[in-house]
């Protein structure tokens, strides 16, 4: 049974694993940004399936005007199990009071539909526009 958590303490050993798994090196390829990602959250939530972390959602924000989904993401041998919708779901909830909830996600069908199917939408469908300086340099 999958038990969640909020804002608890991940150790950067059990982060960096699941951001291995996932294959996130852009995180991992950095291990002094890796022991900050969670102090730097709003907040998060962790899946756990006994003592091994399988999920993470964090955000970050103001809380009041706007809240940033920067990650989700769950471990491979786990998805398809509803873990990214409950987790996606509790943030929908938690941030309900604010205007503005985002997220910048890869440009797929499969992607497209999950976000669509808890209730997101692309922002060029609320004819808004979206843009991005990505450094993948740093």
């Amino acid at each position: 049974m999958i038990q969640y958590l909020e804002n608890n303490t991940i150790s950067t050993g059990a982060l960096t694993a699941l951001y291995d798994r996932v294959g996130w090196t852009g995180y991992t390829d950095h291990p002094g940004k890796m022991a900050k990602l969670l102090g730097g959250s709003l907040w998060y939530r962790s899946a756990y399936d006994g003592d091994r972390l399988v999920g993470l959602i964090r955000v970050v924000g103001d809380d009041c005007s706007i809240a940033y989904i920067q990650d989700i993401l769950v471990d491979p041998d786990y998805q398809r199990q509803g873990i990214g919708t409950a987790l996606i779901r509790a943030a929908l909830a938690r941030f309900a009071s604010i205007r503005q909830i985002v997220l910048v996600t890869d440009d797929s069908a499969k992607t497209k539909a999950f976000y669509e199917s808890v209730g997101m939408a692309c922002a060029a469908d609320v004819n808004c526009l979206c843009f991005l300086r990505f450094n993948s340099a740093v």
